[in-house]
């Protein structure tokens, strides 16, 4: 009696779920002249410490870190992008957003509209 035997290998042994990761050097992708470069290294050069302080010290720690959320909103502004959901859409799509964020986890657009409306609302006129 012949013994059936398969003698080809399963590629899809790992599943759906897993997938390669590799890291992505944004620094190369967005060019030295790009107006975001200019924006964030003008930026770097404010205070913050208003809207550091704004945020309580209890509780957990916020989703992005303010100054970056500042960065964003400014960027976002100059490229005529308003809306948070957008805005939220952008930082997940567009290069220059992500190279703002520097591997941080792109916002919701709940978060950037809670940002906008309450924490930056107080600390914006002293930026």
């Amino acid at each position: 009696m012949p013994i059936n035997q398969k003698y080809h290998k399963n590629y899809t042994e790992f599943g759906e779920p897993y997938q390669l990761v590799l890291p992505l050097n944004l620094e190369g992708l967005v060019p030295d002249d790009d107006s975001v470069r200019l924006l964030s290294h003008e930026l770097e050069g404010l205070d913050y410490s208003l809207l550091y302080q704004a945020y309580s010290a209890k509780g957990r720690n916020p989703a992005v870190d303010p100054k970056t959320m500042f960065k964003i909103l400014t960027y976002a502004y100059s490229q005529n992008i308003y809306s948070s959901r957008k805005i939220e859409t952008a930082c997940r799509r567009d290069i220059n957003f992500m190279w703002l964020l520097a591997g941080q986890k792109a916002p919701g657009h709940s978060t950037i509209a809670r940002f906008r409306t309450g924490f930056l609302a107080d600390a914006c006129e002293n930026l």
